[in-house]
């Protein structure tokens, strides 16, 4: 794209528009307003839905990232505004929903002085996003937003947000995008370890009653494929969470139903029957689980997970499977001999 000299705001919107973004969520107040009046010179090429309460962006950008396979966006301004995304951003974050939330800022020359309606939005959002970031300059506005939508949507999707101040919005820079596809200390992709596959093919090949636990992680990898061949070649029955549920056909022979206390009879009784539990894709969450002291003791387990963070945090994995579900399953399904 040619270089040229715009606004803060400007570069927002053609920085998001880079990004193929379509549909924003958001509420106007002072501290984002430049932005909002900046929007309307684009309004054939991006729209704008207003919602009653930033919570209700944030969970209405989460259906939108949900349905569409986009990253959802969310555009409010600063203190009461900005805290009202907590709810959302921490939803997303336990979800696996790729989202970016712009918050509006008070000047970069007042922070840290309690000025009207200033609050810590990064410290407050750091413990429930993959990044969070204040931009405080205007040339950094092109850089941020490339990075907030490659960590948003890579590896296992989550929200980012962004911090605009508004000396950053009204100021002028020249405006050059390029598309972040590299980040030095993120790697979304990491490389599949052979000998995991190779024991995870063991374990499998020498069971007697295996269980798949299937999550939204092989929805999310768009490994639906490789999950329904490691089924039908291992005739393994199969249960699912809540967000994994559309992961294999409902009337499929081995969909046994919805896992945990809100599912089906049918694979919580088949839990403590297995002998082999293979999770992919899954959180092993409390609601899915019951109590720990007493989940699948019987059974030893197999964790595919491309968040490494997953492994062992509340069940015990005899083999964990660091990768993303469609190659680390493309990968398995060629040593499982049954």
């Amino acid at each position: 794209m040619a270089t040229d000299k715009i606004s803060g705001s400007e570069a927002l919107i053609r920085s998001l528009l880079e990004e193929n973004v379509k549909l924003i969520y958001g509420y106007p107040g002072g501290a984002i307003m430049p932005v909002f009046d900046c929007m309307h010179n684009y309004k054939d090429r991006l729209k704008h839905v207003l919602v009653r309460h930033e919570q209700g962006a944030t969970h209405a950008a989460q259906g939108f990232a949900r349905v569409s396979g986009e990253t959802g966006v969310v555009l409010v301004t600063s203190g009461p505004a900005a805290t009202n995304i907590i709810t959302g951003v921490a939803d997303a974050m336990v979800d696996s929903t790729p989202m970016v939330v712009i918050t509006g800022q008070i000047s970069s020359s007042l922070l840290g002085t309690d000025a009207f309606q200033e609050t810590d939005v990064v410290g407050i959002t750091q413990p429930v996003t993959k990044w969070s970031y204040q931009i405080r300059r205007t040339e950094d506005i092109p850089w941020a937003v490339a990075r907030a939508f490659y960590i948003a949507r890579s590896g296992r999707p989550g929200p980012v947000v962004l911090d605009f101040t508004k000396d950053a919005q009204v100021g002028t820079a020249e405006f050059h995008y390029q598309k972040c596809n590299f980040i030095r200390s993120y790697n979304p992709y990491p490389p599949i370890n052979k000998e995991e596959i190779n024991r995870a093919a063991t374990l499998i090949n020498q069971s007697k009653k295996p269980l798949l636990l299937i999550g939204q992680g092989v929805i999310l990898s768009h490994a639906e494929n490789e999950i329904l061949r490691l089924m039908e070649k291992a005739d393994i029955p199969a249960g699912c969470t809540l967000l994994g549920l559309s992961a294999i056909p409902t009337a499929h022979r081995l969909n046994k139903g919805m896992l945990g206390m809100h599912g089906n009879i049918g694979p919580n009784i088949k839990t403590n029957e297995c002998d082999l539990l293979i999770a992919v894709g899954m959180r092993f969450d409390d609601r899915v689980t019951g109590g720990l002291d007493t989940y699948a003791k019987q059974a030893k387990v197999i964790h595919f997970d491309i968040d490494p963070s997953e492994f062992n945090k509340n069940v015990h994995a005899d083999v964990t499977v660091l990768g993303d579900a469609k190659s680390t399953l493309s990968e398995l399904l060629d040593k499982v001999n049954i």
